[in-house]
């Protein structure tokens, strides 16, 4: 009887140890399960320099990545065919492509054999590698080994203007990093008014890329400030067929609308492509005017905000070099009626920039 008895109690105690070994067990590989369990991905974006001017970036194409997960234990982030791996989820990267691109950033988190993904679009400006610049840094009369001058009236220049250019200091000189086109009422050369036309013929001319100009405008009415380009073979082929693409104008009659326009053959005149867009102070402040220009499209922008897109193609005559060209008119065909208390006023450009 002692025997019988001394094995289902040996039989009973060796099941109790199982069971609290298997519960144990069972708990553990619960506890590491919710140790494991990866949720709540987020992913957060900084485009550096974004502002509500400047809402693709300020250039530089700089990004910052910012994710967290529960319970990851590291991350990978894909953009196109670059990969980058974080322990703690923060990535710097720049992007390759100039201009304005959107891209597809793919942020993944992992622990162990475990993970979750997220896909966010953005759209980022980066400015392409610089080819030629005047940054107006050096005063007196503009650099020489940059711009000529376009002097005298030419009959109106072909729109009825009033102004007589002149390369004299009094119309246009460099100080504290600007550049000054002094639009001036005086009796000079039988004309009333004289100003400025500077232009890089001769001196620099370029094929496809982006053109940044930072200025602030004339005012008064009769005021017509251009920044804009033309063909080089405008001696050879004339004009339209030379190609002229206007990346800004503005008359002081239209105040705050900026036109920007391409002229060529059976499009010139009042007949040219273009667009406009309303801006806020651009007579008292400095704003950007750009040109991104492909052999199949040329943007217009203020202040990095797209406002025109012209299709362009090998018929075309903006598959060229072209030269660049600031001045600011009085009155004319587009100009129009010049305020009679006008006594002067002039175009600031603090930095032209032409990148490809």
């Amino acid at each position: 009887m002692k025997i019988n008895n001394y094995f289902p109690q040996k039989n009973i105690l060796f099941l109790l140890l199982f069971f609290s070994s298997w519960i144990t067990s069972c708990g553990r590989s619960n506890d590491e399960n919710l140790n494991n369990n990866l949720s709540d991905l987020a992913v957060n974006i900084e485009i550096i320099g974004k502002s509500s001017s400047f809402i693709n970036g300020d250039g530089t194409g700089v990004i910052k990545i910012f994710a967290t997960a529960k319970n990851a234990t590291s991350y990978n982030m894909r953009i196109g065919s670059d990969i980058l791996s974080s322990q703690d989820g923060k990535f710097n990267y720049t992007v390759n492509n100039s201009g304005t691109n959107s891209y597809t950033i793919y942020v993944t988190a992992y622990n162990g054999d475990k993970s979750i993904s997220n896909t966010t679009q953005i759209t980022v400006y980066k400015a392409p590698k610089l080819l030629w610049s005047d940054e107006f840094d050096k005063d007196g009369l503009p650099d020489s080994t940059k711009w000529g001058y376009d002097t005298g009236n030419n009959n109106g220049w072909g729109n009825n203007e009033l102004e007589y250019y002149t390369n004299r200091q009094e119309n246009t000189n460099v100080s504290n990093g600007i550049l000054k086109i002094n639009l001036i009422k005086e009796s000079y050369q039988g004309y009333n008014y004289t100003s400025a036309r500077l232009l890089s013929k001769g001196k620099f001319s370029f094929k496809y890329g982006r053109v940044d100009i930072r200025a602030k405008l004339p005012s008064g009415g009769g005021t017509w400030p251009a920044l804009w380009m033309i063909g080089d073979n405008i001696t050879s082929a004339g004009w339209p067929a030379c190609g002229e693409i206007d990346i800004m104008e503005h008359v002081g009659n239209q105040l705050n609308k900026i036109f920007a326009t391409l002229h060529h053959p059976n499009h010139s005149g009042a007949n040219g492509d273009g667009g406009t867009v309303n801006i806020s102070n651009a007579t008292s402040e400095f704003h950007i005017y750009s040109l991104d220009w492909s052999s199949n499209q040329i943007k217009f922008y203020v202040d990095n905000q797209l406002f025109y897109t012209f299709a362009n193609n090998s018929n075309l005559p903006f598959n060229q070099n072209f030269f660049l060209i600031m001045n600011v008119a009085m009155g004319g065909n587009f100009g129009g009626t010049v305020d009679s208390n006008f006594t002067s006023s002039s175009m600031e450009i603090d930095y032209v920039r032409v990148y490809q």
